[in-house]
């Protein structure tokens, strides 16, 4: 767990979206913006313990030096005790995703075949991670 004292601010709370791979964010929060899988819920310090799966989308962060957009492909978040922690497959700052690529994934998305069930619902799932990354980058 993070240093105590990074928490201290009355009107923070800490804050960590961890992948499979790594700890993409630990911080103190201000405020949090979660794509939950039934729409975009707000979280402040003091907020009544949740936990919810969460969609495709735009994670938004509040610290003290500004705002971080992220780009969440589902998982989980968990709110107890000013601790959100946010369970995710991948995890990127908006910074970090690159137009172009994406574009052609998109792309390449909408030409993959669709024959059977299983095959229609991952070509579904591949263009809606590329139209979500394009929607953080806007």
């Amino acid at each position: 767990m993070a240093d105590s004292n990074l928490f201290s601010d009355a009107k923070t709370f800490s804050c960590s979206v961890v992948t499979p791979e790594k700890i993409v964010l630990e911080c103190a929060a201000r405020f949090v913006a979660l794509p939950a899988h039934d729409g975009e819920i707000g979280l402040l310090r003091g907020r009544a313990p949740l936990v919810c799966k969460l969609a495709i989308g735009k994670l938004r962060v509040q610290t003290e030096a500004g705002m971080e957009i992220f780009y969440v492909d589902g998982g989980f978040a968990e709110m107890a005790d000013n601790e959100l922690t946010v369970l995710t497959e991948d995890a990127r700052r908006a910074e970090e995703i690159d137009r172009g690529e994406v574009e052609e994934l998109l792309e390449k998305a909408r030409a993959r075949a669709a024959g059977d069930p299983a095959a229609r619902l991952e070509r579904e799932k591949a263009i809606e991670r590329a139209r979500m990354q394009l929607r953080v980058l806007a």
